[in-house]
């Protein structure tokens, strides 16, 4: 097996060649709300990745964690007038049945931010320790000027990195930070939110930590793939590496994995714009088969418009795929296909030829994860 894959660091389609056990890192949900298409996207790539590398031999071990405390949960929950984690468990009740509706497999494990406090905290003492971080105003702060590498995922200039921290609670006019694209590690909490001890005051993580301190607890200090949404870029992605190789060492990723974005309106799918199409709706109405054949027809790196002509055009597909009865057809060219960047436009195409022609699919739509 030779896989290539586009490496979002490096900007190019690379060969991804790792060893008999593959070290996945998948950013997963903040459970303030219901899983839109946008983030059944980005897992049902994942989970194809996983099952085209499985049926190439390897043992693949991947880890989605749950962001069950931030900023958008707490505001949520006090909106709501409910318990941040009782939000969390109902929210992350939904997400599991949509995830296993779509027959996305099981992942290694689904550690919760809340669950990883003394790890955290452990992980912003390496990096204090490091002199990448300092403490002002009762808070810790990653020093980007520190670490001359920032920027190494993204590529992005300052002006833009400046934007988008704007965008994603960044903050940016923070007066305590020493520069503005300086991200918090820990930062205290207000009165309505948890708060946990530590050497710093009580406070609350920043975004970016948890992430780092999960990867290093369940995979260690190198991660064979890491990825999500390609709005985690920056600042997440970007933030999260700087904190882990000024922490550790050592490279943090050896390969960048980023999904495109599902948009709705000419915009994208999100939860802050309002313009969502739930997994958990669709259901009620479209086979699960279809909404995952709707979401493979879309190469995983572009961004597309969602339409519910793709559920109409998936449904026929799966029915005519059906007729063709079982068998291996198109299998070879299919594992061609994924091998080149995940190409799924073309493996549905291969699969499609051969049913047409008469010879079973049942094999190779297994190893899309789609069961006829």
């Amino acid at each position: 097996m030779v896989m290539r894959l586009y490496d979002t660091a490096r900007r190019e389609v690379v060969a991804f060649e790792p060893g008999p056990v593959v070290k996945m890192y998948t950013c997963g949900i903040t459970p303030y709300d219901a899983a839109h298409l946008g983030h059944a996207a980005v897992y049902v790539t994942f989970d194809l990745l996983q099952r085209r590398l499985r049926d190439a031999g390897h043992r693949t071990v991947c880890v989605r964690n749950i962001t069950d405390v931030d900023d958008d949960i707490l505001r949520k929950a006090r909106e709501l007038e409910v318990h941040y984690l009782d939000l969390a468990a109902g929210e992350i009740a939904r997400f599991d049945e949509d995830m296993t509706a779509l027959n996305v497999l099981p992942v290694h494990s689904t550690p919760r931010a809340t669950s990883a406090i003394p790890d955290i905290l452990g992980f912003i003492g390496m990096v204090l320790d490091s002199g990448h971080a300092y403490r002002a105003g009762g808070a810790v702060y990653f020093d980007v000027s520190s670490f001359e590498r920032f920027g190494q995922v993204s590529h992005f200039d300052r002006e833009r990195m400046l934007e988008l921290a704007a965008e994603h609670g960044g903050n940016p006019d923070d007066p305590f930070k020493d520069d503005p694209l300086d991200f918090v590690l820990w930062q205290p909490s207000a009165d309505d939110e948890p708060a946990w001890d530590s050497l710093w005051g009580k406070g609350r993580p920043g975004w970016h930590i948890e992430c780092s301190a999960l990867a290093l607890r369940e995979l260690g200090s190198t991660i064979d793939l890491h990825g999500g949404g390609s709005d985690l870029i920056f600042p997440h992605h970007e933030c999260e590496t700087a904190q882990s190789e000024a922490a550790t060492g050592e490279p943090f990723v050896r390969h960048w994995m980023h999904q495109g974005m599902v948009r709705l309106g000419g915009e994208k799918m999100s939860k802050s714009l309002g313009n969502l199409v739930f997994v958990h709706a669709l259901l009620d109405t479209v086979e699960p088969a279809a909404i995952r054949l709707s979401l493979l027809s879309q190469h995983y790196r572009e961004s597309w418009e969602f339409d519910d002509a793709l559920l109409e055009i998936a449904a026929r597909r799966l029915e005519r795929w059906r007729r063709a009865g079982t068998g291996e057809g198109a299998l070879d060219e299919v594992r061609a296909r994924l091998d080149d960047d995940l190409d799924t436009p073309g493996a549905l195409a291969a699969i499609d030829e051969a049913a047409s022609g008469g010879t079973g699919v049942s094999r190779v739509a297994a190893l899309l994860g789609v069961q006829l």
